[in-house]
């Protein structure tokens, strides 16, 4: 796992890239959020979709609802990037338009709209 931080308006941003799955569950989740914040000074993160366990996206797991809860209560926003029109879920796409109108997850195509909506 690779960790770049853009600072933009004063504020760290932790962009992650890798090519494994970095997200498999909650806990994953969580030690990559105490990983940005405090070993990088980030306040904020951009990872992308492929780094997070597919099952995240079937919105019946539960899996994304407990990590997005976990990233909303330590108020650390979070942007996943990447394509999400191959998910036929009605719930999943009105989710991630509801995500998309407040800043604390957000969906985007790319890391520059990632960068710009944090």
């Amino acid at each position: 796992m690779n960790i770049k931080v853009i600072n933009k308006n004063d504020v760290n941003i932790a962009v992650i890239s890798s090519d494994d799955v970095i997200i498999n569950n909650v806990q994953d989740a969580l030690d990559l959020m105490v990983t940005v914040r405090y070993d990088y000074n980030c306040d904020k993160i951009i990872i992308n979709k492929k780094n997070i366990i597919e099952d995240f996206f079937d919105l019946k797991t539960g899996i994304a609802g407990e990590i997005i809860q976990k990233y909303t209560n330590y108020q650390l926003p979070l942007a996943i990037i990447g394509e999400f029109h191959q998910y036929n879920s009605k719930s999943l796409n009105s989710f991630i338009y509801e995500s998309n109108k407040g800043k604390n997850i957000l969906f985007k195509g790319t890391e520059e709209e990632a960068v710009e909506s944090l």
